[in-house]
């Protein structure tokens, strides 16, 4: 009896490698913590996209949001880890929520495996077509005089579009009334009723209806302009040089998802991210794709504790305040 207790673990053992080697099998539940038609939605359907070609299964994106993303992301940290539920974090997710939101059923650092990175976004400072400022520093004269009367979107506490306008009203010391939705494109649709004023949402979001002259972007939270938006200019050029805002987006699995699972998918993302029509789709949407050596698991892991040691601090003064 002695010598079958080890059998049966060699045995279980064989059987978890056998599964791995042979994934997928079936389908896989990509969950993306916001509403469909915003940057990280967009982002997980590429990702998504890239892994069904890559490796013969459907990827099917199943938008779960709430939360400022916590709500999403909270499901794939209490999924089986077998490698058929994954998610796309960022750096709302798995960065500023730690600051933000009490009680955070996660640890970011602790509760996932990290699959790798996809691309970064800059962040642009959007408002309504009406709103009576046509730059930056018209925008921050007249949010200080009229604060009262101001609305900002965002897509949750914790999320990107939170975080980083937390951050540019902190910068300027204004306290707007505060408006959620669930993703940041039914901000976007708010915005072009004249419902809200401004948002600061990644640049694949509001890119099209800057472009179509539906809404206006103030700045972009980046030391140098975006190519897809030259007129726009930067934070630093348009003096708030401290908006520095260009989240990462990311693939995540379970904790304990087994290795060789979690080998094929990162294997499969940096392949993807090396496409040509991969990184032209990416490039046309405004984002920013990693370069190959910031791609992995090991970077990834890095960069979600480095993110979260410089956003805490910030975050949690704004907040207190």
């Amino acid at each position: 009896m002695s010598r079958l207790v080890p059998t049966l673990g060699l045995l279980a053992l064989s059987a978890i490698s056998a599964q791995a080697q042979s994934y997928p099998t079936r389908a896989v539940t990509v969950v993306v913590p916001f509403a469909a038609g915003g940057p990280a939605d967009i982002t997980g359907r590429i990702a998504a996209d890239i892994f069904s070609r890559a490796l013969g299964q459907q990827f099917v994106v199943e938008n779960v949001g709430g939360a400022g993303g916590a709500t999403g992301t909270t499901r794939v940290a209490r999924a089986a880890a077998d490698g058929y539920t994954i998610g796309l974090g960022h750096v709302g997710t798995h960065a500023a929520a730690v600051a933000l939101i009490p009680n955070l059923a996660y640890k970011p650092d602790v509760d996932f495996e990290p699959i790798g990175l996809v691309a970064t976004q800059p962040v642009i400072l959007t408002t309504r077509k009406a709103f009576p400022a046509n730059n930056l520093r018209e925008f921050v004269s007249y949010a200080k005089a009229n604060e009262s009367k101001l609305n900002m979107g965002h897509a949750g506490v914790g999320s990107v579009s939170y975080t980083f306008c937390v951050m540019l009203n902190h910068e300027i010391g204004i306290k707007p009334t505060l408006v959620p939705f669930t993703g940041t494109a039914p901000v976007l649709n708010a915005m072009l009723g004249d419902q809200v004023d401004y948002v600061c949402d990644p640049i694949l979001g509001p890119l099209s209806h800057v472009r179509a002259g539906t809404l206006k972007a103030m700045a972009i939270g980046t030391n140098k302009r975006h190519p897809a938006l030259p007129d726009v200019p930067t934070s630093a050029e348009a003096g708030l040089p401290n908006f520095q805002a260009a989240p990462f987006y990311a693939m995540f699995a379970p904790k304990g998802t087994p290795q060789d699972v979690l080998d094929k998918l990162s294997d499969a993302l940096d392949k993807g991210l090396d496409d040509e029509a991969v990184r032209k789709r990416l490039i046309d949407l405004g984002a920013e794709i990693t370069e190959k050596k910031d791609r992995g698991p090991k970077p990834l892991a890095a960069l979600v504790k480095s993110e979260m040691a410089r956003l805490t601090p910030i975050l949690t003064a704004a907040a207190a305040k």
